[in-house]
């Protein structure tokens, strides 16, 4: 492991630690822990999250963690995911193998065995798999940006071994402080050092092709709340992909929250405490309530 995938891990747990200290389950949630979806028993759990007062089927939104490809866990989003769920929705909140003991494509096939899951589990939990929406942000964001254009593009599908669900992409989806383009700078930086944990070939041209939402996306794309901040280290990409979107036609919105006298920062939205967050999720879950 590089020292910058070291850094990454020891900055973003000290700082998930505190934004979630004191956090319990809301009253009104039943939650479904440590499901397993995948072949790996470490890695491929789950949560399910419903809100009590609703039953019968409910439309759902699947959560992609970020960190860098090389931190993150269900654990760390949990009270995020629940607050989705308090909007009326069920949510899935998974865990994904991480670099750089598991190399590019496996976060992504992770993702896919997921879905698959979701459909296979509809009954059992209640999921409409008529309005299955999903969030991602940072990496979390690329992954499902990715994700959605191996649904919906089949010759970037083709380049994969395993395969979406037949005839299945999500309903819509929201980005949130993701990268699309990953950019060599030529120098051995820390996006450098990075690629080398998260890729095989360490940052190929052709890998880091094969990682670029905004080079794979198509007019099939699902409908896109695409949101970065004021503060937000990646706000640059947001912008490209949402233009790119709608230039083919997808219903993409861009939204920018915070100005320079409210700096929110990157993944603002997870911090329960935050009257930002929560409007911001309010304003995604407004979104996908346009396509039940």
């Amino acid at each position: 492991m590089s020292l910058t995938s070291f850094m990454l891990r020891t900055m973003f747990k000290r700082g998930d630690d505190k934004r979630d200290a004191g956090l319990v389950t809301p009253e009104g949630i039943a939650r479904f822990d440590d499901l397993r979806y995948g072949e790996d028993a470490k890695w491929n759990r789950l949560d399910v999250y419903r809100p009590k007062a609703l039953g019968g089927k409910l439309p759902v939104i699947v959560s992609v963690h970020g960190g860098g490809w090389v931190y993150g866990d269900k654990e760390r989003y949990q009270y995020y995911c629940m607050s989705l769920a308090e909007q009326g929705f069920a949510v899935v909140n998974f865990t994904y193998r991480l670099a750089p003991k598991f190399k590019f494509p496996a976060q992504l096939e992770d993702t896919n065995a997921v879905f698959h899951w979701l459909l296979q589990n509809a009954a059992r939990f209640g999921f409409d798999t008529e309005k299955v929406f999903a969030v991602g942000d940072s990496a979390g964001a690329q992954l499902l940006g990715l994700y959605s254009c191996l649904c919906t593009n089949p010759a970037y599908a083709e380049r994969f071994a395993f395969r979406a669900p037949e005839g299945f992409a999500p309903t819509a989806v929201a980005l949130n402080c993701g990268v699309y383009e990953i950019v060599d700078s030529g120098k051995r930086d820390h996006t450098a050092r990075l690629m080398a944990d998260y890729l095989p070939e360490k940052g190929t041209r052709e890998e880091r092709e094969l990682n670029s939402v905004l080079r794979q996306v198509t007019g099939a794309f699902p409908p896109s709340f695409v949101m970065t901040a004021e503060g937000d280290f990646l706000a640059a990409q947001a912008r490209p992909l949402a233009d790119k979107l709608q230039s083919l036609g997808v219903e993409a919105e861009y939204h920018y929250y915070g100005d320079k006298d409210h700096v929110l920062g990157h993944v603002f939205h997870c911090n329960m405490r935050s009257a930002d967050a929560q409007q911001c999720n309010r304003d995604e879950c407004d979104f996908f309530r346009r396509f039940l």
